[in-house]
């Protein structure tokens, strides 16, 4: 008779994740071997942003040699016989998809928000009033004078 606290052996395995568009992108994902193609999808359509209907999976295995394309969204993964640390490639069949061209890695592409100075000063709040509040409170936030203490006290260090 079987204990109650024996568990059924674990049938999950650990695929590490790579995709066609996001050259940076890499994760591993742990999922059972009953879980269907689809569903393993939907799941990877969450971390990367390709949407399910454009997404084809290929698995490889530990060197990158293409094993098989999963390509029966209704089929267990089981069917494809995944091992620990084998490959999933993502590849994005959407030539408009938020993953192309570079948009979610190359940081390059994202205009930056500017503000000249004097703009800055005219905020009601900032930064800068913020610190010259402190400083008044507590000088030892100064970071001009707290430089100028650390050179006179190094200098009346003695070496015997």
């Amino acid at each position: 008779m079987a204990s109650k606290l024996q568990l059924p052996a674990d049938d999950s395995v650990t695929l590490i994740v790579s995709h066609s568009n996001l050259t940076s992108f890499s994760s591993d994902v742990r999922v059972s071997q009953q879980t269907t193609v689809e569903a393993l999808k939907e799941k990877l359509w969450k971390k990367t942003g390709t949407a399910v209907a454009s997404m084809r999976l290929e698995l490889r295995d530990e060197i990158g040699a293409r094993v098989a394309d999963l390509d029966r969204d209704a089929a267990p993964l089981a069917a494809y016989s995944p091992y620990d640390g084998y490959w999933l490639h993502i590849v994005d069949l959407d030539p408009s998809s938020v993953t192309s061209g570079g948009w979610l890695e190359d940081t390059s592409l994202v205009e930056k928000y500017t503000i000249s100075d004097e703009a800055y000063d005219k905020l009601g709040t900032n930064f800068r009033k913020f610190k010259e509040k402190m400083v008044l409170k507590n000088p030892i936030l100064d970071d001009k004078k707290s430089d100028n203490q650390m050179e006179e006290m190094c200098a009346n260090i003695k070496v015997s």
